[in-house]
């Protein structure tokens, strides 16, 4: 569209909508033309990931036909990415450790520390009546 198609388009929706809605309407518009940008990026993308499994089983047949013997680079590099991505699926976390980063962040409290027990500790909360008390 050229500048003055746009200045059309935007006189005309200023004197059908008003003021008051015009800004509401352009927000609405513009999320729809994002979503669907968004879809549209969505689709390529996943369309992109189908042709990449296609061509590597298009790989893997031709080295299955040769029976795993005298590979190309791209057949050795299509049977290696298989390969990956069959030990993400069967094992797509990484290992944990049982150690947090908060508890290998905290310093270790030496043996000879007393700690109170909670049976100790006065459970009578102290209680002050702020109206009878002057400053």
């Amino acid at each position: 569209m050229s500048f003055w198609e746009l200045v059309v388009i935007a006189v005309v929706a200023l004197l059908v909508l008003g003021p008051e809605r015009l800004p509401g309407a352009i927000r609405s518009v513009s999320g729809f033309i994002r979503n669907v940008k968004q879809f549209g990026q969505q689709m390529q993308a996943e369309l992109n990931d189908e042709l990449r499994v296609q061509e590597l089983h298009d790989k893997l047949k031709q080295a299955e036909e040769k029976g795993l013997l005298n590979l190309t680079t791209e057949e050795m590099q299509a049977i290696a990415e298989l390969r990956q991505a069959a030990a993400d699926v069967t094992n797509p976390y990484p290992p944990t450790n049982t150690t947090t980063q908060a508890q290998q962040a905290a310093p270790a409290t030496p043996q000879s520390e007393v700690v109170t027990p909670l049976s100790s500790v006065s459970t009578n909360p102290v209680v002050t009546d702020d109206k009878n008390h002057k400053s």
